[in-house]
This record gives structure tokens, sequence and C-alpha cells, in this order.
């Protein structure tokens, strides 16, 4: 700048003009006080020159100005009198040497700050009026604004250096330059690094050191010892006090910054970038630059995470990272269409923010193989595009010219009042204010340019984007990046649904800082960003949203690995709906898929919902699964995990109404027969393979209750009674550790009880329940085939008939299960005392009703007229159907098929529909809840997803519709029961 142009007298008639008269009465009552102790104003003021109105002007229209002038009057002095770039260099050099000791005395932190405070109101004021006069440009008011921000830091980081080492906790290579070879690295970022710092501005910083510099006496005290330093630095620089403040100071943008402590480890930092870093840092890191500490080793290590930031080859995964950032930044557009009131010039469309992200995609798309691209300000990067071709030299020129407008307008926003915004005024007296700040006549002409240039960026910065669609769709902002809540997305959170859309936004964060497994690497992260449109909109649809999407949230956080989800999400919209029904409906599934993410696999085949879970379909998936397992309990183990899997896939088809409730029952029985079949085989090889083969020796198992009858839920037990029988001659079994006929078969009945039930690493397959067996729980845990015969026969009480009407050989020797099987019928077929049947039936359901009372109406179990009556109809129907003269066998029925069977002949036809119409419902609502829920189900806690589908079950609009048609068939069932028993 020439000598002629560095003064302000040299201001030029009616740059600026004042706001009106009250503004320039105050300004003028300012500037006649300042004038009494500053004979150079008071010489301003004497004569009619442009300095003098200009002065005036500025004061108008900046009340920060003013207040300052005011405050501090030495200030005007200097502006007016001094060459402006002189004066500015010796106020950047007394902040940059405010932590050297003077007269052999070290300043204190108090004088630092002081120092620091006074040199950077100077150069702000100073800076202000040369803009305002225009012998400054924007870019020389930004450059001027960054040389003080580096050597306020610089002077800060030095301070605390040498405030260590003469504490003694540090010590330092040479203590006339602290920062030399300390490995304390603080880098700008953002406009700090780029040098295009705003008015007022606060900076950017992140702060590196490395353990093995040699200056810390212990490397382990390292990050108490540097955190302190760090939060000593943000109050030198940034609290308020008497002079004002520096700059205020974030250091949110290093890596991780909700669990790493304010200054982070060279080799934490690398290994971060290297495996964790986002899409947002990478562009972050295109301005990063070494502004204080030992600023060889920030070059170094701005060096090694060139890798990171400019990718060498561009292959898949780097365009679609590219393309996620450009969606995630490009959600900004959301902010509202072209205005002049209220508009935001930074983050608006048509802001600076456009133009600076129009620059730096293209820097990380092509800075890998073009380091002339690798610029940190936003001018010289656009003139690297165009040199390289890479865009048009009038689109350079353009989108450079509407930058440095739309700075200059932020600048004058900031001017007013030193407030660090980016939105215009929207009263027509305080745009006035702006437009005569930037030399307009009007605001009219102001707000012509100000759409003009808006318009003209949009239009460039569209063109970029217009082959992409933006994550903001039509529901508005989704912008998760960086530390803070983006207010806008904020806003569209809660408009898709969300309750506490500020919870929802920090749990997405630390999704994307890759604090999860799943979201580690950058192509997991990238297609999750490409999904999180689909995904949010998705969960908001869902009542409850805020509890689903936890819910996932858990699941991811299960997931070792989460790219092949994510890119199946987003090319399968089904499979989407799929885990939001499960979020938002069962919680018992999502804590299942939470704590074992490995059943989610399963969902994934595409033959899922079409393909049955019959008996053939399951067998054909254990027998594959098992292969290869050599060891008891590698087999234990797959057997838990297949269990654990299935049992999940056949609830899956359940939920969404693949296949309705009663095939589900039949499905999970299914699932348990061949588990339990499969836990025996392997049992029997264990204790033969200890104990021997026993002469003569034959187990089975039968299953009693809904095991027995097909009615198994998703949270059933089992019931089982454990045969056997062996040669009476042998004594003891034949392997190498021979036990005897009671040892050896009780060793083998609780071995299959430890093998379905005892918790492993992968769980349990069942509870198993011998109560059911002869004699209850005062008996033997496994009973010979001989004593089962026998205690049927001749003192079984009527209940354990009614439970053998629902006994079923599970597996084991078949000459066994036909030998027990023949049993279960010769007893069933024997005419019994149909009174004396009828009123232990009518005895036990009532000691039932009063030792199990029902929890509410939704316990379909034991309420009057539910699942226990209808049992107890199509079991005592049963019992008495041979002194009828019924003798059909109904081995292996479930009570529906027993109903039918008998009910046509021992029931009222009416009675018998409303029993099979409630235990469809009652089956179905029961087999949902038991899914979906642990414990009872109440309609006020439930999820609302859980309450759309069992009115679904049910065929009614409501839950209050459902709630009185239960009430209806139970009734009923209550009237069907004692008119069977009176029949």
């Amino acid at each position: 700048m020439s000598e002629i142009k560095n003064r302000l007298d040299t201001v030029a008639t009616d740059v600026i003009r004042p706001l009106n008269q009250t503004e320039t009465k105050a300004a003028a009552s300012t500037l006649k006080d300042i004038a009494k102790s500053e004979p150079a104003v008071a010489e301003l003021l004497a004569g009619a020159t442009p300095l003098r109105d200009f002065i005036t002007a500025a004061f108008t229209l900046s009340p920060y100005l003013r207040d300052t002038a005011a405050t501090f009057p030495s200030l005007l002095t200097i502006a007016i009198s001094e060459p402006l770039e002189s004066t500015l260099e010796k106020l950047t050099e007394t902040a940059r040497h405010a932590w050297q000791p003077r007269d052999g005395r070290t300043p204190s932190e108090n004088e630092v700050m002081t120092a620091l405070r006074a040199a950077k109101r100077g150069l702000s004021f100073i800076v202000a009026l040369a803009d305002l006069a225009r012998l400054f440009t924007a870019k020389e008011t930004t450059r001027w604004l960054s040389v003080m921000a580096d050597a306020c830091v610089a002077a800060t980081i030095d301070h605390l250096l040498l405030a260590g080492h003469e504490s003694g906790k540090l010590k330092l290579v040479d203590a006339a330059e602290p920062s030399k070879a300390s490995g304390l690295i603080v880098l700008g970022m953002g406009k700090l690094g780029g040098r295009e710092l705003n008015y007022s501005s606060d900076i950017d910083i992140v702060v590196f050191f490395d353990p093995d510099a040699g200056i810390l006496a212990d490397p382990l005290d390292a990050s108490e010892i540097y955190g302190r330093m760090m939060r000593r630095l943000i109050r030198i620089l940034q609290e308020r006090t008497a002079d004002g403040y520096v700059f205020r100071t974030d250091l949110r943008l290093r890596p991780d910054p909700g669990s790493t402590p304010l200054a982070v480890s060279l080799d934490a930092a690398l290994i971060y970038y290297e495996g964790r870093g986002q899409n947002w840092e990478r562009a972050a890191y295109i301005k990063a630059r070494p502004v204080g500490g030992d600023i060889a080793a920030g070059e170094n290590f701005m060096k090694l995470l060139t890798p990171f930031v400019f990718r060498k080859y561009l292959d898949y995964a780097a365009i679609a990272d590219i393309h996620s950032i450009k969606r995630q930044i490009h959600a900004h557009k959301g902010h509202g269409a072209i205005k002049v009131k209220g508009h935001d010039v930074k983050l608006g469309r048509g802001g600076i923010r456009e133009i600076e992200f129009f620059a730096q995609t293209q820097q990380l798309i092509a800075g890998g193989r073009m380091p002339p691209l690798r610029t940190r300000e936003t001018e010289m990067t656009l003139a690297a595009l165009a040199e390289a071709k890479w865009i048009k030299p009038e689109i350079a020129a353009e989108l450079t010219g509407c930058y440095w407008f739309l700075r200059d307008v932020e600048h004058r926003i900031q001017m007013v009042r030193d407030e660090q915004t980016h939105n215009l005024p929207d009263t027509d007296a305080e745009l006035k204010r702006i437009a005569f700040m930037l030399g307009f006549v009007d605001t009219a002409s102001f707000s012509a340019k100000l759409e003009e240039v808006l318009r003209t960026v949009e239009k460039r910065y569209g063109r970029l984007f217009e082959q992409e669609t933006g994550l903001s769709g039509g529901e508005g902002n989704l912008v998760f990046t960086g530390q803070q809540d983006d207010p806008e997305t904020l806003k569209t959170l809660a408009a898709l649904g969300f309750e506490r859309p500020a919870d929802i936004s920090r749990v997405i964060r630390t999704w994307h800082y890759g604090r999860y497994r799943a979201t580690q690497s950058v192509e997991a992260r990238e297609r999750l960003t490409e999904l999180m449109p689909a995904l949010l909109k998705a969960f908001g649809e869902s009542r409850r949203a805020d509890e689903a999407l936890l819910r996932f949230d858990s699941f991811l956080k299960g997931l070792p690995a989460g790219i092949q989800l994510f890119s199946l999400i987003g090319n399968n919209p089904p499979l989407l709906a799929l885990i939001v029904t499960i979020m938002s409906s069962a919680p018992r599934l999502a804590d299942i898929i939470a704590s074992k993410p490995h059943v989610f696999d399963g969902m994934l085949d595409p033959g899922l919902m079409s393909e049955v879970p019959t008996r053939d379909y399951l067998s054909y998936r254990l027998t594959s699964f098992l292969n290869g397992a050599r060891h008891y309990e590698e087999k234990l183990d797959r057997l838990r995990i297949f269990a654990a899997e299935q049992r999940f896939l056949i609830g899956i088809r359940l939920l969404t109404g693949a296949i309705p409730g009663v095939e589900a029952a039949r499905a999970f029985t299914h699932l348990a027969d061949l588990l339990i079949e499969a836990a025996l085989k392997a049992v029997l090889d264990e204790v033969r393979s200890a104990h021997g083969n026993y002469p003569g020796g034959r187990v089975a198992v039968m299953g009693m209750g809904k095991l027995g009858s097909f009615e198994l839920t998703a949270g059933s037990d089992v019931d089982l009674i454990l045969l056997y029988d062996y040669d009476s001659e042998a004594l003891e079994s034949e392997g190498p550790k021979p036990l005897d006929s009671m040892r050896y078969f009780t060793r083998i009945t609780q071995r299959l009880i430890a093998a379905l039930s005892a918790p492993m690493a992968e769980g349990v397959i069942f509870e198993v329940d011998l109560r059911l067996r002869p004699s209850g729980n005062k008996g033997p845990v496994a009973t010979r085939i001989n004593s089962f015969a026998k205690y049927q026969r001749e003192e079984a009480w009527t209940w354990e008939h009614m439970a053998l009407t629902r006994a079923r050989l599970i597996s084991g020797d078949e000459s066994l299960v036909d030998e027990a099987k023949d049993v279960i019928c010769e007893v069933l077929s024997s005419k019994l005392d149909v009174k004396k049947i009828t009123a232990d039936v009518v005895e036990m359901r009532a000691l039932i009703e009063q030792e199990k009372p029902p929890r509410d109406i939704w316990d379909f179990k034991l309420i009057p007229g539910g699942l226990i009556d209808i049992e107890f109809i199509a079991q005592y129907l049963r019992l008495i159907a041979p002194a009828k003269g019924l003798p059909p066998d109904t081995y292996g029925f479930g009570t529906a098929e027993a109903l039918k069977t008998l009910g046509e002949k021992l029931m009222k036809p009416g009675d018998l529909d409303t029993c099979l119409e409630a235990l469809r419902l009652f089956t179905e609502l029961s087999q949902i809840i038991r899914l979906c829920v642990d414990g009872p189900f109440d309609p006020k806690d439930a999820p609302a997803g859980l309450l759309e589908r069992v009115c679904r079950a049910g065929n009614c609009p409501d839950i209050r519709t459902l709630e009185g048609e239960v009430k209806r068939l139970s009734k009923a069932v209550r009237e069907a029961f004692k008119q069977t028993a009176e029949t």
C-alpha cells in the first residue's frame, strides 16, 4: 500500500454516510469529549474535512467504535495521526512479545492478559476505520485480524510454557524461545488457518503434543499438564475483564471432543484420523495451519495428515466420502429462500459457506493428485482451480468477487456492536445502517446488489450439486458435523416426530465420531450419512420415535461392522421398515439384537418372509449349522446361537404378519423339538464317552404342556419328562467309569437340563421344567417306563391325566417312543367316572383362580374365560370321551384340533365356535405380546407400534375396541366352560 493511501487522512469524500440526526449528535458529543484530552482530535474538529466527516459518520454507524473511542481516546489519535500498516505492525509485535520478561521479571498472567487485550483492541479499532474508509479491502482486513490472532495465540502459548518451566513442571530447551522443540503444536483451523478471520470472529484451534519431546519430567503427566495449560489458554484469551477480551476460543475441532482432553497426543491424533477421521474433518484440515507452539513440529504433523486430507487415488470410497460431505453441508441450503432482511450471509442460500465449500469439495477430489490445489485461502483456491482448468476462469473471478463482497457485508454486520453474528438486520432502520457502512446511498441499491450476489453464488453452487440428492430433502436440515447442534437440524428433527431433538442429535453425532465398531470405517460412515434422511424419516413416522431410535443406537453399539447393514438398508427400503418396526414395536426383540447382533444376519436372507419355518426347513438349517462342531461345548454354543437366531426370525415373521400366531406357535415348537433332539444326542454321546453304554439302555424325551400341544411362544420354557429303560440284569454301565442305573440315567437327565438351560456365553436355549413328571419334585428326575406306566394307570390324579392329554414324545429311542405312546393312548382310553372328572376339573379351575388371580384383562391365560378355560375344556373332553363312547386318538393334537375333533359331539355348536374364535384371538395376541415385551402388557406403557400391531391382530380400530372384544369373548368362554361341565 502506498504511503498516501496508508493514512486515514487520505480518506475519500462520502465513502460512508452518517445514519441519522440523533446518531450524529451522539457522535459529535463523543468527539468533543475526546478532543478535551487529545489535541489531534481537537485539530480534526476545527475544520470541515473529509476525515472529520468520515469519523463522525463512522461513529454514527458503529456504536462499538464510538464507545471504544470514548473509553480509550488515545486510539483515535493514533488512528488519525499514524501510518496504518506500521501502527498495526507495532500492535502485532506488542501482542507477540507480551510474554517476554522485562527488566529481569517475567510478566504475570494478568499482565499478559492486559497487554493482549490492549493490542487486539487497538488493531480492531484501526482496522475497522481503515476498512470503512475503503483504504483496506476485505482481504486486508481479514489478514490483519488473522495476524493479530496468530500473535496472541503464540504469545499465550509461550507464556504458558515459560510458566511451566519456571514452576519446574517443564524443562524447556531454551527459555528465551519457549516453543522451540517443545513438541506442543497449535493449529489454527477454519478462517484462522486460512487467514480469513471475521471482524468479530472467534478462533478455532486444535492443540497436540508430543509426550516424547523431552520437556516433561514424566510423559505420563502430559494429559494433565497440557490439559490444565489449555484451560488457562482459554481463560487468557476469552475471559472478559475490564479491558475486554482477546478472542473467543474454541477447541472443539479436536478429535472426538466429547471424549478427549483439550490437548491430544500426536500418536492418538494420528490413530484417530487414520481410523476414525470424519468427512467434515477432512474439509476442516484443508485450512489448518500451525499458528503457535512448535511451528516446525506443526508443519511436520500437517505433512503426516496430508494422506488423510488429500487422498492419492480417487476410488469409489473417496468419491462417496466427498459426496457425503456435499450432502451434509449442502443441507445448509435449507436456511430459507434468498432475501435481504434477516438473511444469514454466511450459512444462508448463496452465502459465504457455499463459496467456501464450492472450492473445498473440489480440493478434496483433486488435491491428492494435484498439489497446487492444496491452498488454504478461498481466493487462492478458486484461482488454482481455474489455473488447473478445473473450473472456468470467469467462474473463479465471479465467485471471488462475490466472496469478498459478502465478507465486506459480514464485517459491517459485526462492526456495529462487535457481535459474532452473520445475520443482516430485519428492520429497515438497521438495514440502512449496513447499507451506509458499505457506501451505498440507500437500502434499495444495497438490497439489489446483495440479491444479485446471492443468486450468483446459489446458481454456481447449485450446479455443483445438481446431480446430488440433498441431505435436507424435503424435510429440512439434517447436519451432524462438529460438536454443536445445528439449530435448523433440531427443528427438522422435531418436525419429523422426535420429542428430544437435542438428545437425538447427540446420539447421531456419536455414530459419526466412529465410537462404535459399526461406524469406525470411513465407508460405513459414508453409507450412514447417505442413509440418514430415510432413516430418520422412517423412525420419525413411528410413535415414540425417540425410544425407537435409541433402541437402534443400542443395536449399532453391538454390531461388529456396519458397512454391510447400511448398504443393504440403503438399497432395500423394506429392510429399513422392518428395523423400524422392531425398534418401535418390540423392545424384547430390539434387546435381543442389541445383545446378540448375529441374530440380525438372518434378516438379510431375501427369502425370509416368503419361506414358512416348517420342521424340514429348520432341520436342514440346524444340520448345516452343526456341521463341523466337534466338541461338546462347541455343539452347545452352536445350539444356543441357532436357537436365538431362529426364534428371532420366527418372531420377525410373526411381527410383520407374514405368519399368524398359530403358525408361529407351531414353528417355535418345531424349533424346540429339534434343539432338544440335538441336545439329547450330544448329551448321550458325552455320557457314553465317559461312562459307556448301559446294557439295554433306552432313553426318550416327552414334551408336556405347550411343547406337547405345539403352542410354544417366543418366551416359553419347556415342560419335559425323561423316560428310560434298560436290561434289568445289568448292574452298571460298561464304560471306564461305570455307574449304576439310577445314577446313569439321572446323569443323562441332569446333563440334558444343563445343556438346555445352563447360562453360557451365548445364553440359554430354554428354561426347563420337570414338575410334570410322576410324583412331581419329590420323585426322581428320570422315570423308568414301567414306573411311568404303573403311576399313570394306578396313582395319577385327574390333573395329571389332563396334562397327559397334551403329552408328546419329542425324541429318543424309537422302540421306547412307541412304548410310551402306547401307555399314553391306553391310559387316555380308559372309561373314567365322568362326575368325578367334572368335579375335579371345576375344582381345579376354581383353585387356580383363587391362588393365581389374573393381573388384568390382558392376562389371557388366567382371566376367567381365558386360555386356561379353553385348554381345560379340551382336556376335559378328551378324558370323558371314552365314557361317552368316543375314543378318538388325539395324540399330538393342539388345543384347537382337539376341540374340533371332540367338541362337535360333546359341545353345543355355538359354544365350540366361541371357544375356537377366542382361542384364535388370545393365541394371536399372546404370541405377539410375549414376542415384543418381557413381563405384563400395559397399553398405557406399551410402544405405539405394539399397540397398532395387537389392534391389527384383533381386527380392531383401537385398543379400547380390542379390550371390549377380549371381554366379550372371555365372558362367552366362561359360560361355555360352565355349560360343557354341566352337559
